[in-house]
């Protein structure tokens, strides 16, 4: 395994992108607390410009606390964010009007047709949606008058980022985005998260999928109990862990299932 890992170590963070040496994000000994509690303890990193940065760890860990003190939905304990040179604390309704998020679940009203509900979200922005130019770049070319409910879960799952994207963003937040989705749908959602990223966009992704994280981040960071545990891109992690003596136990193939199932059924989207 390790052996495969370092050698397909190029497709580790995405394709490459110039990154903008100033960071977009700069958290600082991030604290929270509910009660006793202490969700969150001296949580710092940064989120450079253009780059896909996750966020990793088990249930409870923190992950979405982080994420709403970052978007400017939670009050912060302790620490500061900084958001494009805003300060959240301070400021939160500009970094919520400047940023895009898509959550694991978005609730829209199902009997609205998708290009009334890009218009409706304009609004709320003070903007004119291009309907059409949104739906194209999600992959939904041509649904501007379905309804939600009629949609795949893939399917909405791309709308809800065309909803984040409204704004023009150049911060996105997208929060489990492939939990329950086929593999074809999983696959698509890369390849839309890919192209979102080699536009420039800096993209904070949460995923309980490792496989996820190592193919569309640039770095990540592990959390448990509050605390960052490690922070460094997916190779690096890997090849710390191989040179303190790691190996598996089990003899890990070139292929996996998922790979058969793609192989035999197509990576084609299956939509009706």
């Amino acid at each position: 395994m390790p052996e495969q890992l370092i050698a397909s170590a190029p497709s580790m963070g995405g394709s490459p992108a110039v990154l903008d040496h100033a960071p977009l994000v700069v958290a600082r000994d991030l604290e929270k607390s509910y009660g006793d509690v202490r969700a969150v303890r001296g949580v710092s990193f940064d989120v450079k410009r253009g780059e896909v940065f996750g966020l990793l760890g088990p249930n409870g860990a923190g992950k979405t606390t982080i994420l709403e003190m970052v978007e400017g939905m939670l009050r912060i304990d302790g620490g500061s964010v900084m958001v494009d040179g805003v300060d959240v604390s301070r400021q939160p309704e500009r970094v919520r009007s400047s940023i895009g998020i898509a959550l694991q679940k978005s609730a829209f009203f199902e009997r609205l047709a998708l290009g009334e509900l890009l218009r409706l979200f304009a609004d709320l922005y003070g903007n004119t949606a291009m309907v059409d130019e949104l739906l194209g770049r999600v992959g939904l070319q041509g649904l501007a008058r379905r309804q939600v409910k009629t949609l795949s879960g893939g399917q909405q799952q791309r709308f809800a980022v065309a909803v984040a994207l409204i704004n023009d963003p150049a911060l996105l937040f997208l929060d489990e985005p492939t939990t329950g989705l086929d593999p074809q749908a999983r696959r698509n959602l890369w390849d839309l998260i890919s192209r979102l990223r080699a536009d420039g966009r800096s993209i904070f992704l949460t995923t309980h999928y490792m496989e996820e994280a190592q193919h569309l981040c640039d770095r990540v960071a592990i959390l448990d109990s509050g605390r960052i545990l490690a922070l460094d891109t997916p190779l690096a992690l890997v090849q710390k862990l191989v040179e303190s003596g790691f190996h598996k136990d089990v003899v890990v193939w070139p292929a996996d299932l998922e790979d058969v199932y793609l192989d035999i059924t197509g990576k084609n989207l299956r939509e009706s």
